[in-house]
């Protein structure tokens, strides 16, 4: 059974919220060389700025525009005028629609903070945004109209059911190449980070993953008798706490943010883990500054 997401008056509000904190922070686009359409960023082709870059000779079939008539009145030799492009960034978002992103009231919200600023970053960056949703094998690419009219909620519930803990499958998903690659998910799932990493990195992409997550998750002060309910199979688990089994979960929780964090830095990708309390403009400065997935603009 889906999580039930808020209505889309509601999650207007959290929209609006959100784009608020992208005229604070910014995503760091201007450390890497792109390739796309005319826009704003220096990119790594032949172009028609006016940032001049180098000559070669001229190959037939080449823009008699870009010739360096000068150079031939001198020399008698064709060569062309290289310049460097400008390009409009590439940005693919995915956002993961587990229910372990939603089962708790602070932890939705937050999760969905983090999409709409990833969202309104995006756009304020002048990027060519495209947005899926992710719920284990199941995935959608999803219209602007039903990002900007919040009409991609019903979209998430309608995903198909998914096993416990089974990991999003992003394969499926359309990512563009030398695309920058945004991520939003808790990674509450179980297996090797490698697969989700290897292809949110496929094609000369770049990735940023900013995880939401419970303070109650991390640091949990369970002791007795409790009924865990099992966030995807929504499953009753009866269950006796006591330190020793306290310290095992503790121990298996660090480990695998520990895999996630050092196949990161293997894979090139930054992660930010975004904390579900206290305002979003502090949980954004938690880890995403410091980590470099966030800058604060200038």
């Amino acid at each position: 059974m889906n999580p039930e997401l808020p209505s889309v008056s509601e999650l207007a509000v959290i929209a609006a919220r959100s784009q608020a904190l992208a005229d604070v922070f910014k995503l760091p686009l201007q450390h890497r060389v792109w390739r796309g359409q005319a826009g704003d960023f220096q990119g790594a082709g032949v172009g028609s700025s006016l940032d001049f870059q180098d000559h070669r000779n001229y190959v037939p079939g080449d823009d008699p525009r870009h010739i360096n008539w000068q150079a031939y009145a001198r020399t008698g030799n064709y060569s062309m005028k290289l310049y460097r492009e400008e390009v409009r960034p590439l940005i693919d978002l995915v956002f993961d629609v587990s229910d372990s992103m939603f089962f708790d009231a602070a932890k939705q919200t937050r999760s969905l903070e983090v999409f709409y600023f990833a969202v309104h970053s995006a756009l304020k960056s002048g990027a060519s945004l495209k947005v899926s949703i992710v719920r284990g094998g199941a995935s959608r690419r999803l219209s602007d109209d039903a990002v900007h009219g919040h009409a991609w909620a019903r979209e998430a519930e309608e995903l198909a059911d998914t096993p416990a803990a089974a990991a999003p499958d992003l394969r499926p998903i359309p990512l563009r190449a030398q695309s920058m690659r945004l991520f939003v998910s808790d990674l509450l799932h179980l297996g090797s980070p490698e697969p989700s990493l290897q292809t949110l990195c496929r094609n000369n992409g770049r990735a940023i993953i900013l995880a939401p997550f419970l303070e109650s998750e991390a640091n949990p002060d369970w002791q007795g008798n409790y009924e865990f309910i099992d966030a995807e199979s929504h499953q009753r688990l009866p269950h006796r706490v006591d330190r020793s089994v306290l310290q095992r979960y503790a121990s298996a929780y660090r480990r695998h943010f520990s895999a996630w964090s050092d196949l990161s830095r293997r894979y090139d990708t930054l992660i930010a883990r975004v904390p579900a309390e206290g305002e979003l403009q502090r949980a954004l400065q938690h880890e995403a500054l410091s980590s470099g997935a966030l800058e604060i603009w200038s």
